[in-house]
């Protein structure tokens, strides 16, 4: 009996030990998941698929599925913010310089946030309506859609904290602005 207990704890612990923790930084970090029907915004508590643009998703340590976001800024919140867990094992966003569909990106456009080049302060409108960061993951890319459309890049460490919780974005009166390279109107 003792043998049998034994193995079951040395197999529960070894099942743990394979999933990483925070405690392990080099444990290999859950893949990306595509956005389903079940993917609902962490902020607005909508579903992702009804939102244009770019998504991003975060996963916590100790937790299997990852927390979804309909707009970039939000994913930046998640991290700044300090009621929310800072267990982070990886973050990902949509490539925007590889997907086809803007309003939609398409299966395998995620890239880890963290490499990700971000067009701030342009005319481009995310998913829920107001002015959003937008991620790629060729900074070429990046500095292109900044120069078509204003705004500036920057990299996932250098973005700054005001751009992110200012409030008073939405109030400064931002022009129709292109949801896509192509200049169609944002929905």
């Amino acid at each position: 009996m003792t043998l049998r207990r034994f193995a079951s704890v040395f197999l529960v612990f070894l099942a743990l030990s394979a999933c990483g923790t925070e405690d392990d930084p080099k444990a290999q970090p859950p893949a990306a998941q595509e956005v389903t029907l079940d993917s609902v915004g962490h902020y607005c508590g909508m579903n992702l698929v009804e939102h244009s643009g770019p998504k991003g998703q975060i996963f916590v340590y100790g937790r299997e599925t990852p927390v979804w976001f309909t707009a970039i800024k939000q994913v930046f919140a998640y991290t700044l913010l300090p009621e929310e867990p800072k267990g982070i094992s990886a973050i990902y966003v949509h490539d925007m310089g590889k997907v086809h569909d803007w309003n939609q990106p398409e299966t395998g456009t995620w890239i880890d946030a963290r490499s990700a080049f971000y067009v701030i302060e342009s005319e481009f409108i995310g998913g829920m309506g107001a002015e959003d960061a937008l991620p790629f993951g060729d900074k070429a890319k990046a500095l292109e859609f900044a120069d078509k459309y204003r705004g500036r890049v920057v990299s996932f460490n250098d973005m700054p904290e005001h751009y992110i919780l200012n409030h008073d974005a939405a109030a400064q009166g931002l022009k129709s602005a292109p949801s896509s390279p192509h200049g169609e109107p944002s929905h």
